[in-house]
């Protein structure tokens, strides 16, 4: 495909047998779709238009599907983050132990907003819903790891880590 005259980019996965394996593991191809998109994503970093190319095309569905999934689920990203994602939770239980006060700590300290990332690309900030861990609010995710009962001492330690 071709946009403003030069071709588009097109996806390819860096690990054919591991999508191979996991085509093995569904009875029709397009159940494979919110593995694939997980792969796809740990490899690019984000969810762009030719990556969902490529999946509807695997997947023999139209992309509209694939996207479809993309915006439904909140852990898949469709631009570039920084390389730390900080996620605060937002419901109840961590609002009232003192998430908004992160959510406004890492706003004064870095100058981005929920959604936006820092111009050196080193932290993207999200409020998020329930991570699940309630009695021990106000929870974290960073990356991959949760952190809880986070006072805003610890909080800064945690972001020195990343630094």
């Amino acid at each position: 495909m071709k946009s403003n005259g030069k071709p588009k980019p097109r996806f390819t996965f860096e690990d054919p047998e591991r999508v191979e394996q996991i085509f093995s593991q569904y009875p029709d191809k397009k159940s494979a779709t919110l593995p694939l998109l997980h792969l796809a994503q740990s490899q690019e970093g984000y969810i762009s238009n030719s990556v969902i190319d490529s999946i509807a095309e695997l997947v023999d569905c139209h992309p509209a599907v694939v996207m479809d999934c993309v915006s439904f689920y909140t852990m898949f990203y469709t631009k570039p983050h920084g390389r730390n994602i900080i996620q605060i939770c937002q419901t109840l239980s961590c609002s009232l132990n003192g998430a908004d006060e992160l959510v406004d700590h890492v706003t004064d300290k870095y100058k981005i907003k929920p959604g936006e990332t820092t111009a050196d690309d080193q932290f993207t900030l999200m409020k998020v819903e329930c991570l699940g861990s309630c009695g021990t609010a106000p929870v974290v995710q960073m990356n991959k790891e949760y952190h809880e009962s986070l006072t805003k001492q610890k909080f800064d330690e945690l972001l020195a880590e990343f630094e």
